[in-house]
């Protein structure tokens, strides 16, 4: 049992402070880690950062029912998914550069340089009217932004936590749940009376006012460390097999993730639903990852963050092949089977936005590299990001417009993500059951 323990959170994260001597790395501070008005400042400037962000792209399932339409409605679903899962993709992909540049110079110049390109991209998307300008302003540019200021507030919040670092995070990742609640609500409201240019811009200029709070707010507790470009600081996380595990367990689940937040609204449109019901039903989803960011963070800080992320994990694949695939095989016309399911998957899935770079933060030797492996994590997870909402389009138009077929395949790929963390927490802990970790 004191075996377990010493493999866990704690031997691990003792690490970070070991090896990130104040000599080396720390700027000091009145409050430290864990508290005061620094690093809760921080935390609320990072929050500003993930809903401009990633509570934006939770708001791309507004996008393909709207597209297929209006402006792209001579595009296939797929097609048009392409547009909608670059942002994701982009977000997460440009890890590899971002992370380097905050462990090398820290988070000023990627917080200013983000919001504008996020709050440019918004505004070239409200004059677009081509496939191809909604692929570069919406898929790439707005997205290229929000990574900048995405991967600054989450490198800044890992350095003034440690013993609360996933509480920490699931506060920081309730942004991305309450933009998710914001953005669809607004959309919803907003395309049918101003248009879907001023609904753009109206956007953009929240964003804007938020992302300027955050880059008075957002700093890092420890000195930038400069240093040359060695591709061992992208390969070595690699040599170890629970980070390996790990990513292979996200990269499952973003598989899965965002086909509910990309289809739910289509397929209950489709089937009958009563049309603005159904734009309110990514507000729904988002509203219930609220507490599923918050509540798995401060139990993982007590219970153990692996132990509670299987578990969140598990709950997630159950409800896509438990609830929402029969559910709507039975009763595809039922208004209460995808209330209740966006509801509980929003919840079931809250963790993954929160809880993972808390699992990154917890198995990390040296915090003074935390930027480029989050990068490394978050540039595989791209690959199912990009990928993963195209898949489902295919699977869609091959079945004809039945949507058990993507269902089934988000499933599965949330099992596998259970599986890959079961097997990335025996190599912490072996097989034991009541450790921490």
């Amino acid at each position: 049992m004191e075996a377990g323990k010493e493999l866990s959170e704690d031997t691990t994260e003792s690490k970070d402070t070991e090896r990130c001597t104040e000599a080396e790395c720390s700027q000091e501070t009145d409050n430290g880690l864990d508290g005061g008005f620094a690093a809760w400042s921080v935390v609320f400037g990072a929050w500003c950062c993930l809903f401009c962000a990633f509570g934006w792209v939770n708001a791309s399932g507004n996008f393909q029912e709207y597209y297929e339409t209006h402006q792209l409605r001579d595009y296939s679903s797929s097609s048009i998914s392409w547009i909608l899962s670059l942002e994701p993709s982009v977000l997460f992909a440009t890890g590899l550069v971002v992370g380097k540049v905050f462990d090398n110079y820290g988070p000023r110049w990627l917080l200013i340089t983000g919001t504008f390109l996020h709050v440019f991209g918004l505004m070239m998307t409200s004059v677009s009217s081509e496939y191809y300008q909604f692929v570069l302003a919406q898929g790439i540019c707005s997205p290229l932004g929000a990574s900048f200021v995405f991967y600054a507030g989450l490198s800044c919040t890992a350095t003034w936590f440690q013993e609360r670092r996933a509480l920490a995070f699931g506060i920081v990742a309730s942004g991305s749940s309450l933009g998710g609640i914001v953005f669809p609500i607004l959309l919803t409201r907003l395309l049918p009376t101003v248009g879907f240019g001023w609904s753009l811009r109206i956007s953009g200029f929240v964003i804007l006012a938020l992302l300027i709070i955050a880059n008075l707010m957002v700093r890092s507790r420890i000195k930038p460390v400069p240093r040359p470009f060695t591709i061992n600081d992208y390969t070595d996380p690699f040599s170890e097999p629970t980070f390996v595990l790990l990513m292979l367990s996200v990269t499952c689940g973003f598989f899965a993730m965002f086909i509910p937040i990309n289809y739910i609204v289509l397929e209950a449109v489709k089937n009958g639903i009563d049309a603005n019901l159904s734009g309110y039903l990514l507000a729904i989803l988002n509203a219930g990852s609220l507490p599923g960011r918050i509540l798995p963070g401060y139990y993982g800080d007590k219970l153990g963050r692996f132990n509670v992320m299987i578990a969140m994990c598990a709950f997630s694949a159950l409800i896509l092949l438990v609830m929402w695939l029969p559910g709507t095989l039975v009763a595809p016309r039922s208004a209460a089977v995808y209330v209740v399911t966006s509801l509980l998957y929003g919840f079931a899935s809250g963790a993954f936005v929160g809880m993972v770079p808390a699992l990154l933060g917890q198995i990390s030797p040296d915090i003074t590299k935390i930027g480029v492996r989050q990068g490394v994590l978050f540039t595989c997870i791209s690959v199912a990001t990009l990928t993963g909402s195209p898949i489902a389009g295919a699977i869609l138009s091959q079945q004809h417009g039945a949507f058990w077929g993507l269902q089934v395949f988000a499933g599965v790929m949330m099992v596998a993500c259970v599986l890959f963390l079961i097997l990335a927490r025996i190599t912490l802990v072996g097989c034991a059951l009541r450790v921490k970790v």
